[in-house]
């Protein structure tokens, strides 16, 4: 009769240690899809991407200077208006540069809601494209107190949006003090 009392206990000493195992299987386990998915599926950072894509970088440019693009082609003559063609008997223009700003996440000023707009701009610069980044704290401020005054509906329609392209140029080259700023193309325009 003895015996009959130890019967549980030995049963309780190898469930424990079955919990103790399968909770060390599970953090392992865990730990294991926390390295997939940092390795795998997070994104990386950009001069992470720089640094590891670095080969492949080089012969994209390599590329880029063995087919010129299409704008470098038709500066060379042909249907363009950089060199010969219909205008030609005009006052020649500095060559343009186009620079990618960062993205502008702003509240819209929406009475009623809270909306947001994403805008992703591209602007053409005539001359020295160093000029936009030697400004960038003034071109940022100016564009998000401009971005915030407007609402929804001034946005949604194309006029709106040809509006806001005019008033970005007049922001840009007035925040930069000089008439550089061409034109300014969305690369990405989203109000939610």
């Amino acid at each position: 009769m003895a015996d009959a009392p130890e019967a549980p206990e030995g049963k309780k000493k190898s469930s424990f240690l079955k919990y103790v195992i399968l909770v060390v299987l599970l953090l392992l386990l865990g730990g294991g899809g926390y390295f997939a998915y940092l390795k795998f599926f997070a994104a990386k950072p950009p001069a992470a991407e720089a640094t590891a894509e670095g080969q492949p970088a080089a012969e994209e440019k390599k590329a880029e200077e063995q087919h010129p693009k299409a704008e470098e082609k038709k500066a060379e003559g042909g249907h363009g208006e950089a060199k010969g063609g219909h205008g030609e008997g005009k006052g020649k223009e500095a060559p343009s540069n186009l620079v990618a700003l960062p993205a502008f996440v702003v509240n819209l000023a929406d009475p009623n809601a809270r909306r947001y707009l994403k805008i992703v701009l591209n602007v053409e610069v005539t001359g020295n494209p160093e000029l936009l980044e030697a400004n960038q704290a003034k071109i940022r401020d100016a564009l998000l107190m401009l971005l915030s005054t407007k609402t929804s509906q001034d946005l949604s329609t194309l006029e709106g949006k040809i509006l806001l392209r005019k008033e970005i140029v007049d922001r840009l080259n007035q925040a930069i003090g000089q008439a550089k700023v061409a034109r300014v193309y969305f690369t990405d325009f989203v109000i939610q």
